[in-house]
């Protein structure tokens, strides 16, 4: 065993973390995230008086809900890296498929994925815990609605991102739930968040979501101000995200990129 063979491959890596921004993102970034979110939800815990209402079903509809919106982003991000991976995007394109029947057909892809876990989450939810997602009632349905909504703009921007800068960028496929879940408060309120942080956090659709959902829980009505504001922001940044996406699509075509990426 030599020191020298030993310090040059450590040297290589190190040089190879220096430069790649997922594997810093690896170090820095997903423990800060990590620490954040915990630490938001311990001091909601250490805050709150539960005996009111049933801290079970606070959380747990908000676990069913949190996997609706990430298996809506990842069916549609990691569903298109699945061609990447598979060499098949060029393909995909040479034929008469228009942009928005790919979009489409990864929307539909995600539709059926999602309610395929979200059935087996529920059934583990109600048998091991008795916990009954349906007792939000019609609630439910503008819920799941909006989660999806927003899945498929946060999906739709983290393609066009894949396409434009390559596969070195796919960690934002992956990674980019943990990046919201913080800031979207799916286990605390807003109100336990810092000032500043509350304002991107009321920028997100789904925290309007899981807002609303904690008012069901434990109110039994549902806050009108939450889901027009849910269903606001979803128009708005679906259409910028198709926008960014055709914008992206337009630019690899025209620098010959897919091929790259193929």
């Amino acid at each position: 065993m030599k020191w020298h063979r030993i310090k040059a491959i450590l040297i290589r890596n190190l040089y190879l973390n220096k430069r790649s921004f997922p594997r810093m993102l690896d170090i820095f970034f997903w423990p800060i995230m990590t620490m954040f979110l915990w630490g938001f939800m311990s001091l909601y815990l250490e805050k709150t008086n539960f005996s009111g209402f049933n801290i079970v079903a606070l959380l747990l509809g908000a676990v069913l809900l949190w996997e609706v919106l990430n298996e809506s982003i990842h069916a549609v991000s990691i569903g298109f890296l699945e061609e990447i991976w598979e060499k098949n995007l060029l393909n995909i394109f040479v034929t008469p498929l228009k942009v928005s029947e790919f979009l489409a057909s990864t929307v539909l892809l995600g539709l059926v994925r999602t309610a395929i876990i979200g059935i087996i989450m529920t059934i583990l939810a109600f048998i091991a815990y008795s916990f009954n997602i349906f007792s939000l009632g019609f609630y439910l349905i503008p819920f799941i609605l909006n989660l999806l909504i927003f899945g498929w703009a946060i999906g739709f921007v983290a393609i066009a991102i894949i396409l434009r800068y390559g596969t070195s960028a796919q960690v934002l496929a992956f990674g980019i739930t943990f990046l919201l879940q913080p800031f979207t408060a799916v286990f605390y309120p807003v109100s336990i968040l810092p000032k500043v942080v509350q304002y991107i956090s009321l920028a997100l659709p789904s925290t309007h979501v899981f807002e609303g959902m904690r008012t069901v829980v434990s109110t039994g009505h549902l806050s009108t101000f939450n889901l027009l504001m849910a269903f606001g922001l979803n128009i708005a940044y679906l259409t910028l995200a198709i926008l960014f996406f055709h914008k992206m699509f337009s630019r690899i075509k025209e620098k010959g990129l897919l091929l790259k990426l193929n």
